[in-house]
Formats: structure tokens, sequence, C-alpha cells
């Protein structure tokens, strides 16, 4: 991804920086995993609850703020709020106080720019923002803190709880920080920017024997390699025709090392953004494992998750965001991470933007950490989405 240029906030109220700051290493302190964050939501609603919105949970573990200005439709921004089962070691004096959970993700980042965010609309509303009137937001404005981004998509539970429906809400932003782009940067493309993700996985089921008589046994594990080594050939082939990949990370079987493995299982990830290529790469990795069973003489069992469908971006939102962000960043090709923004995009448009932190520290280190100054970058974007977009 080569570098563009860095979108430069406007003039900030004295103390904007030491606020986002505030929200993130406050928030990065009490990592919470999955549906269960009770500190995060505490937190969370004691910013808001001074706030002139509305504050709700439209479904469990979610926290909506609805800033009702009398408009005809709603705008809405996203945050994520769950961490990840990661112990840290960045030695901040603001690192995590719950043992073996980590912001590895940069999700405290995220809920400090929409925290910044919905204070300033705050003072919109209130006249108390110069250069911004009261008038100058064209829609209400709906903050959601949602759940298990990591786990289990939370966001398709907000998008069933009928939030947007009983809000008017016609479009959603939201962010990612991004390590690989440069301090400050914000990128995106229109389109496919990232991948529909699926979990496979495979069991191979044998025969075990001694492994002086192994012709006696049927080898789980002889069949589970051959599959992970054909599946990385099966991924750069399908790779040429549209970008998609399949890796396998973990591999079980066996239970002494001097017998034939009755059992073996293989567990990876399949990321795609076509459901054409969805259909073909399962139907070519089934097809590879039955391969494999037949030529060692076992039987397999192979599913796939569901998953997160891709994240695609919205064109004609897009452009809208384009014409107001002049420094806008072009992602030059989708990216095969996945994210479960990709819901909301299903449910009503949207775009999902990067945020370089210029570190290259990669996503869910435990060493992962940021500069806070690139958030402001990131309030200012929304700012000016929230007035323009």
């Amino acid at each position: 991804m080569s570098p563009k240029p860095v979108f430069l906030p406007p003039s900030f109220p004295q103390g904007a920086l030491d606020e986002v700051t505030r929200y993130r290493r406050d928030l990065h302190r009490i990592p919470e995993l999955d549906d269960d964050l009770p500190r995060t939501i505490s937190y969370i609603k004691g910013v808001l609850g001074a706030l002139s919105c509305t504050v709700t949970e439209p479904c469990p573990s979610a926290v909506a703020a609805y800033f009702d200005l009398g408009r005809a439709t709603t705008v809405a921004i996203r945050a994520d709020m769950d961490a990840l089962p990661v112990t840290e070691a960045t030695g901040l004096p603001f690192a995590s106080t719950h043992a073996g959970c980590m912001h590895a993700c940069g999700h405290d980042g995220h809920m400090a720019m929409a925290l910044a965010a919905a204070t300033w609309v705050d003072r919109v509303v209130a006249g108390a923002e110069p250069g911004c009137p009261s008038d100058c937001l064209p829609r209400n404005v709906l903050f959601i803190f949602q759940p298990a981004e990591e786990t289990t998509g939370g966001a398709k539970r907000v998008c069933e709880s009928g939030v947007f429906e009983r809000t008017a809400t016609e479009r959603i932003f939201g962010f990612h920080l991004w390590p690989d782009l440069p301090t400050g940067t914000v990128a995106s493309r229109p389109g496919a920017l990232l991948a529909r993700s699926s979990e496979t996985t495979l069991a191979f089921h044998g025969v075990s024997s001694h492994i002086a008589k192994w012709r006696e046994g049927r080898d789980a594990l002889g069949a589970a390699a051959r599959f992970v080594v054909g599946s990385k050939w099966l991924a750069n082939r399908l790779a040429q025709d549209e970008p998609m990949t399949v890796r396998f990370g973990r591999l079980e079987a066996g239970t002494v090392r001097n017998a034939v493995a009755a059992e073996a299982r293989v567990e990876g990830s399949l990321r795609v953004f076509s459901d054409a290529m969805f259909d073909r790469a399962r139907a070519e990795l089934r097809a590879l494992a039955q391969t494999a069973a037949e030529e060692e003489g076992v039987t397999f069992d192979l599913t796939f998750s569901e998953g997160y469908p891709p994240v695609v971006n919205d064109e004609a939102l897009y452009a809208q965001v384009a014409r107001a962000l002049p420094d806008l960043g072009r992602v030059p090709e989708p990216l095969l991470i996945a994210e479960d923004f990709a819901f909301y995009q299903r449910h009503l448009p949207g775009v999902f933007l990067l945020l370089g932190t210029g570190t290259g520290i990669p996503l869910h280190a435990d060493t992962f950490t940021f500069d806070e100054s690139v958030l402001l970058a990131g309030v200012a974007v929304y700012q000016r989405l929230l007035q323009t977009a």
C-alpha cells in the first residue's frame, strides 16, 4: 500500500488531544472479551450520560447514543468494544489491568474517536462549537458501540435489533487503525475493501496401529499432511483469477509418536471477495480432502462457517466521502482481513476507512500500540463526514 498524503485535522480546541488520549488510555486499561464487557460499557455510558443524547442498549452488550436534531434522517458512526485474549507486553504505564486480555487491535482507539466525536456533536447542539452552528449537521447522529467484533459478529445483532429503523438511519461510517499506513493517513477504496471469512475445519478419521505394522493402520495424519500441502497449491492457483487465500494454522493428530494416527484435525480460514469464489473454493477444497482421504484409506468431515461477509463500500456514498476528504488515500486492492462492519453494509449504505498509525506493529501483536495524536485525524474525519457526507 503506497503512502498517501496525511489528512491534517483542523485546529482543535485546547485539550482535544488530552480528551481523546484519556478515553483511549482509560479503556486500554480495562480490556474485556466478546460480549462480556461490563466495565467498558459502564465507562462508555458514563461519558455519554453527560451529553444531550438518548443512551440505550439496542441489544445485549451494545450501546447506542442518539442525538435527535429533528432531522428527517440519521447518520451512524460505529465503534467496536471487545479486546483480545492476549497477554500485553508493551510495558506501557497504562497497560492492561486484566490478566490475559489486551486491546491489541485498536478497538480502544476506535471507541476513543467515537466518544470524542460524540462530545463534539454535543457541543454543536449546544451552540458551543466555534465555526459550526447547530444547523451545520444535516442529519441526526447515532453512535453505535458494539460487542464481539473479534468473535461472533456483534454487528449482526445490532442490525437485527431495529435500532436503525427506529432512528431512520440511512448511512454508516467506521474506522480501523492500520499499522501499515503512514501516521495520520486516511485511506479506503470503493467497492470491495475487506474479505469474506469462513472458518474451515477438517477432520480425518482413520485406524490406529503400531508403526511397526503401519500397513494395518489408516493414517489420518498422512491424509492431513497431504491436504495441507495441496491446499497451498490450490490457493495459489485460485488467486490467479481473483484475490483470495486459504491457509491452515492448526493441525492436531495422534496420541503417541510410535502409532499411526487414527484421528487428525486441521483448522484454518478461507478468505474471498465474491460468492462465486466462495463456492468454487469450497468445492475444490472438498475435492482435495476427498483425494487425500482416498490415498490414505480414511474418511473425513469438512465444515465451513458462514463467517463474515466481505466489507464492500457503497460506491455512491464513497464518492461523497472522497469529495468531503480531498486527502483521502486509495487502497490499491482489497485486503484479506475480515471485519463484521460488513453486516452494517448489508443493512444500509456504509463506508469503512483505515487510519494509519505508522508503527508497522501488527494487529493482534502483544506489543501493539500507537501515538494517540493519530486519533485526532479520525475525529476530524468524523466531523467532516457528519457535516457533508
